[in-house]
């Protein structure tokens, strides 16, 4: 039988939980009394609204903190884990130089109407996150950083121009799921583009992205919130060195 937990709040499993929402009405009592309403549809019994602001003309933000009767089963959760040792800067170039014999190529963008390119240059550009260095300071990789709203044809012109071995993809933008189908439109477009031999490593990532859905997106991996530099890097090596030195054997 799975072992079942509930949340925590004020004492251990008593089911307690803060939500945070908008709607779009003006800061009043009807607009509290709205969001206590929803908060009641939601499960939270009892519920009490801890937080109301006015953002701009016609909305508000509300935080209710509440009771919740849902268990959560932990034995049944899905995850993505990490599949791959995680490699030092120094691994990975003497992987990728012993084995390859040449420096691995990777072409990185942020897609469609999406202008933010936090994320990838927190992947690929030299001063990284946090701390750790991104792609470009590993001396065996050759780094194209595209930048940002790069359309999807210029994207598969830029990764056959660079011979790329990998493409990697940051979507922040999630209104009416635009991050979905940016990445299924870039992904069938590589696949219409490039036979299967020649076709890059895709690689997507964002704070908003399931890891579960790589197949469903037809992208060979999704990183979550909080992937680093090390990480991306030493996926490459393990998809694009290890794995295809083991197969050539």
């Amino acid at each position: 039988m799975s072992s079942v937990i509930r949340p925590y709040g004020d004492t251990t499993g008593d089911g307690m939980v803060q939500v945070s929402f908008t709607l779009p009405m003006a800061h009043d009592k009807k607009a509290e009394g709205a969001a206590l309403q929803l908060a009641a549809k939601m499960g939270l019994d009892p519920a009490m609204l801890v937080h109301a602001k006015q953002m701009g003309d016609g909305f508000t933000f509300f935080v209710v903190y509440g009771r919740v009767n849902h268990l959560v089963e932990p034995d049944k959760v899905q995850v993505v884990e990490r599949d791959f040792p995680l490699l030092s800067a120094k691994e990975v170039n003497t992987a990728v130089k012993l084995k390859m014999r040449r420096k691995l190529s990777v072409v990185g963008a942020t897609i469609g109407t999406d202008a933010h390119t936090v994320g990838i240059d927190a992947i690929l550009n030299v001063k990284g996150i946090a701390g750790e260095k991104g792609l470009e300071y590993y001396r065996e990789l050759k780094v194209v950083n595209l930048g940002a709203q790069v359309t999807v044809p210029e994207l598969v012109e830029a990764a056959r121009k660079e011979k790329a071995d990998a493409v990697l993809v940051s979507q922040v933008v999630t209104q009416r799921d635009a991050h979905l189908h940016n990445t299924r439109e870039m992904s069938a477009a590589f696949r219409e583009a490039m036979p299967a031999a020649k076709r890059p490593l895709l690689i997507v990532g964002g704070p908003r992205f399931d890891e579960l859905m790589a197949g469903d997106l037809g992208v060979d991996r999704v990183f979550g919130r909080g992937t680093t530099p090390s990480e991306v890097a030493s996926y490459l090596v393990h998809r694009l060195v290890t794995q295809k030195a083991a197969t050539v054997k």
